[in-house]
């Protein structure tokens, strides 16, 4: 799971980690300066990979991307399946729009 700053509470931490699941997300500054001011008791900083972060922008841009189509952001489809379809117009809509030189 990739998420922003703002889950990075050592709780939400600790429950992914009880689960298993792998979290990346960089610490707050006030919980830098917390563990810090306890010292050696505050522990080690958690694990964060600024590799695997850089590519939740991609996500990020895609989704205001999306956006953009006014069925999409507020929902008019309320099957899951009509939304589905609308929601792969769009992301063919704006493949199309791309430019070509871009394209892998």
């Amino acid at each position: 799971m990739i998420a922003d700053k703002a889950y990075s509470h050592p709780s939400t931490r600790a429950a992914l980690r009880a689960r298993g699941i792998a979290f990346t997300s960089p610490e707050r500054i006030d919980q830098i300066a917390r563990r810090k001011a306890k010292g050696s008791a505050g522990g080690r900083p958690p694990a964060f990979d600024p590799e695997v972060y850089a590519g939740r922008n991609v996500v990020e841009r895609c989704i205001a991307r999306l956006k953009q189509f006014r069925a999409l952001a507020t929902r008019y489809a309320k099957r899951a399946a009509y939304y589905r379809s609308i929601l792969i117009i769009a992301a063919l809509v704006l493949w199309l729009r791309e430019d070509p030189q871009d394209r892998p």
